[in-house]
């Protein structure tokens, strides 16, 4: 038996994934991306001109020499410039951040809905998913722009040394006798940074999850008095958050520290040599003032420390972000299903593992076009598994799955998805009100097509008594358990094609109306092949055929009636609400 899957190509390392999507988000934005550089050169760029024409117009002014006016007025201008340049990159720099932090969500969004439901599930929580698709994403949204300032940054400090070097050699070779003091900070910096950045991430990821999980069993927790416990389990990890906070800060505040004696200490050293050089008539005193500008300007770890921290923040989020779309995606096809097709239904020897263990093993069965069958077994048999299997909800490990004798790893999925309709045990509802709850699929139904498929499923009975009937607010509308599987069983009904799937979706109905969906699903629904995951004998008796599942095979295939005369069968159903004592047609 051959698996259906290939292996896994192998994947990039973490950094190179985390280079990916913020290369992505910079080409999606080039232009804003290349007019920050731009803005961010000519601010460096007037930055740098500035000393200069200060010192000329300082040694004009006095040596009493022509052309003060026009030194003053090019300093007027290169400030100017460089103020309009810094505004023009802030207002840049906020558009382009929010356009790449929405294509970096946009690309992680789409990628989780094109997986497998369960794929990104085994890997991630919810709580933790969140986080990477808003807080993680928008800090690696600012990473094109911080990349593009930070290149401009590096203009500042190696244009001021080059600068130097063109006003005195010896001021140059002072300030170089320093700079590998200054490589030596910024290099501690960057490695213990990058690690607190990446702790800080993590550990708000997980409080997010603990808050998810907890607003998720809000009634458990205050049914059982355990409001103050969980509140303490969320909150734990804050201490680690606050730990890695503080160490940040202190890398930081070390880098500042650092910076704020070697850099001052620095320009004491250029001046002073500088003055020596002034006395002994090698540089003038506009020289000397641009110098020391230059100095400041060659020194400046600040800027650069900042750049580098916020790059480092982008790059860390970005790997986080990376990790949801490193996720294999499901293979997809091309061929549409065959015309007039009724439904029928194949799996041959399919096998699905999850966490090491077998769910289903070595499965055969044959669903005919047109048939209803439902499928049974104590819990833990297989059957929801299996049902997730018809549609394409996950594939299987080896085996095939086919539909009307296409694989359905072959099937184009727009294609597969309005022709496989799906209702499930707690059915979640999209949309603003209870109609469009009901349309949301592939197509938008016809208004009396909605009604009509929510009488089907029973539920036109309790949504005309709502305030709006179809267009009441549903976020308004208090809906029990069993009304909230007649808006889910409403909304397959409505787009049901040659395929339709109800896992477990009547359980929480009364028998009468149960009665009502059973026989509106052979009437008053699109006719197709139906696979019913039931545990009600009533279901099963009412079905074409039955498939018993056990142990994560298929031990028998009849009509209920046939079936029902195995002991070991009749116990599947044992102590179930409408579980008769012998046979309900005899």
């Amino acid at each position: 038996m051959a698996l259906t899957h290939r292996s896994p190509a192998r994947q990039p390392a973490p950094a190179a994934r985390a280079r990916r999507v913020l290369v992505d988000a910079a080409r999606h934005s080039a232009g804003h991306v290349t007019a920050v550089l731009v803005f961010s050169a000519a601010s460096a760029a007037a930055a740098l001109a500035l000393p200069a024409a200060l010192g000329i117009a300082l040694d004009r002014t006095l040596n009493g020499a022509a052309g003060l006016h026009r030194a003053v007025v090019l300093c007027a201008l290169l400030i100017l410039t460089e103020v309009l340049s810094d505004a023009l990159v802030a207002y840049l720099s906020g558009v382009t951040s929010a356009r790449s932090t929405a294509r970096i969500r946009r690309r992680g969004i789409e990628h989780l809905l094109s997986l497998e439901p369960r794929r990104a599930a085994d890997r991630f929580t919810v709580g933790d998913l969140v986080t990477r698709l808003t807080g993680n994403a928008a800090e690696a949204g600012t990473g094109p722009v911080t990349a593009a300032a930070g290149a401009a940054s590096l203009l500042a400090p190696l244009g001021g040394l080059a600068a130097l070097a063109l006003t005195d050699l010896w001021l140059a070779a002072v300030f170089l006798a320093g700079a590998p003091l200054l490589l030596l900070l910024l290099r501690a910096f960057t490695r213990h940074s990058s690690d607190s950045i990446t702790q800080y991430q993590r550990i708000q990821a997980t409080i997010a999850s603990r808050l998810v999980e907890a607003l998720g069993g809000a009634r458990t927790i205050a049914a059982a008095g355990t409001a103050k416990r969980e509140r303490a389990r969320i909150l734990a990890p804050l201490e680690d958050l606050s730990a890695q906070g503080r160490r940040m800060w202190q890398v930081y505040g070390d880098a500042a520290a650092g910076s704020s004696i070697l850099v001052p200490l620095l320009i004491t050293l250029v001046v002073a040599v500088g003055g020596i050089r002034l006395v002994d008539g090698n540089l003038s005193v506009g020289q000397l003032l641009a110098a020391a500008a230059y100095t400041n300007l060659a020194a400046g770890l600040g800027a650069v420390t900042g750049q580098l921290n916020a790059l480092l923040r982008s790059r860390s989020a970005a790997r986080r972000t990376a990790e949801v779309l490193s996720i294999a995606p499901v293979r997809q096809g091309r061929r549409p299903l065959p015309e007039g097709g009724r439904g029928r239904l194949e799996l041959r020897g399919v096998t699905v593992i999850r966490n090491g263990a077998s769910v289903l093993h070595d499965v055969d069965l044959t669903v005919p076009g047109g048939t209803v069958m439902a499928v049974v077994g104590r819990s833990g048999a297989g059957k929801s598994t299996l049902a997730a299997l018809a549609g394409r909800l996950t594939d299987p490990d080896a085996g095939q799955v086919l539909l009307d004798g296409v694989p359905l790893t072959e099937v184009d999925p727009a294609h597969l998805r309005r022709e496989t309709g799906y209702a499930f045990e707690r059915p979640v509802l999209f949309g603003e009100t209870v109609g469009a709850a009901i349309a949301f699929g592939p197509d938008a139904p016809s208004a009396r097509h909605i009604e009509k498929a929510a009488r089907a499923a029973g539920a036109d009975t309790f949504v005309q008594l709502l305030p709006g009937r179809y267009g009441a607010r549903l976020l308004q509308v208090p809906l029990s358990g069993g009304e909230l599987q007649r808006l889910g069983l409403a909304r397959a009904f409505a787009h049901a094609g040659r395929l339709l799937v109800l896992d477990d979706a009547t359980s929480s109905l009364d028998s009468v109306t149960e009665l009502h969906v059973g026989r509106a699903l052979l009437r008053d629904v699109h006719p197709g092949t139906r696979l019913l995951i039931a545990h009600r004998v009533s279901t099963a008796a009412r079905a074409d055929l039955v498939a018993w599942m056990e142990n994560g095979q298929i031990r028998a295939v009849g009509p209920h009636e046939r079936l029902w005369e195995d002991a070991d069968y009749r116990a599947v159903f044992a102590g179930r609400e409408d579980s008769p004592t012998r046979d309900p047609d005899s």
